[in-house]
């Protein structure tokens, strides 16, 4: 396993820990179907939520948000688009955010509606 992969991991557990103590339901982590991944998907209240998680160990790449580009983001909608039609859940509000995690800190900055379809 990869120190990147290992730095996931440890990004998705924090925002995972961090959803949960901000009253989210988690429904799924690591999602992924051929062509579309999503790493979080929960519940907040009756709203449907795909998040991404981008950790970051230094701000030398740059805000985890920027790595959230047109093309990941479309990964991600497909992404929600199969769970939505797996789990029959057409008739549910949904959104995307992205949970940027400092790996040093383990702060979380959790952006709600972080991008549209």
């Amino acid at each position: 396993m990869g120190n990147s992969h290992k730095m996931g991991i440890r990004g998705e557990d924090t925002a995972a820990l961090y959803m949960e103590k901000s009253g989210f339901v988690l429904l799924e982590r690591n999602y992924r179907r051929t062509g579309s991944e999503v790493d979080i998907i929960a519940m907040e209240g009756d709203v449907l939520v795909f998040t991404e998680v981008k950790a970051r160990s230094s701000t030398y790449g740059g805000a985890g948000r920027e790595a959230v580009n047109r093309r990941k983001q479309e990964r991600i909608i497909r992404g929600a688009l199969n769970y939505i039609a797996e789990n029959r859940m057409e008739n549910i509000c949904g959104r995307f955010d992205v949970a940027e995690v400092d790996l040093i800190t383990g702060n979380v900055d959790y952006i709600r509606n972080a991008f549209q379809v």
